[in-house]
């Protein structure tokens, strides 16, 4: 169970208050209680995601400091529910939308791969076209070591290697 910051909330809320229209509400849960990380993305392992988005209009939370607090504990205490019925269901209530896929996401992947890849490749090419052993064996090493170094670099985000603090197990040992 998470723990608002309420102070930061409300202080953001009342800079917010005429220049912004919402707040929104996110929650995110993978199916099968997965827990993605980017180096299971970098091996191509697939994460399914569902998420439950709310919009609650600025003029709804309280001007006052203390209810807008209130009313941010209560907006977790529902999150908590939420997190409990996704537990069970394996879905969130209201109704399901999945997003059209839009030819936009591929077409500015492709735009970018070809401007960003082709160098990369003309460079292998003349690497391995100089049939130069040392020129290879060097281009080789750079490549493995810099591979090395962004998995050991990405390995260090997974989530058991982070911080325990808030954790329950954390605070029963203290």
């Amino acid at each position: 169970h998470l723990l608002p910051r309420t102070k930061g909330f409300t202080t953001a809320v009342q800079c917010l208050r005429g220049t912004v229209a919402a707040v929104y509400d996110v929650t995110l849960n993978f199916r099968g209680n997965k827990n993605p990380s980017l180096l299971g993305i970098l091996y191509g392992k697939k994460y399914e995601a569902d998420m439950c988005v709310r919009r609650f209009p600025l003029e709804e939370i309280p001007l006052d400091e203390k209810e807008a607090a209130q009313w941010l504990h209560k907006l977790y205490q529902e999150k908590d529910a939420l997190q409990e019925m996704y537990n069970q269901k394996g879905t969130f209530p209201g109704q399901q939308f999945k997003p059209p896929r839009r030819p936009w996401t591929l077409l500015n992947f492709l735009s970018w791969a070809t401007v960003l890849l082709s160098p990369l490749f003309s460079c292998v090419l003349g690497v391995f076209a100089s049939g130069s052993p040392l020129l290879i064996l060097t281009f080789l090493g750079f490549v493995g070591a810099a591979s090395f170094g962004v998995r050991r670099l990405i390995g260090v985000t997974e989530i058991e290697k982070g911080s325990s603090y808030g954790n329950q197990e954390f605070k029963k040992k203290e």
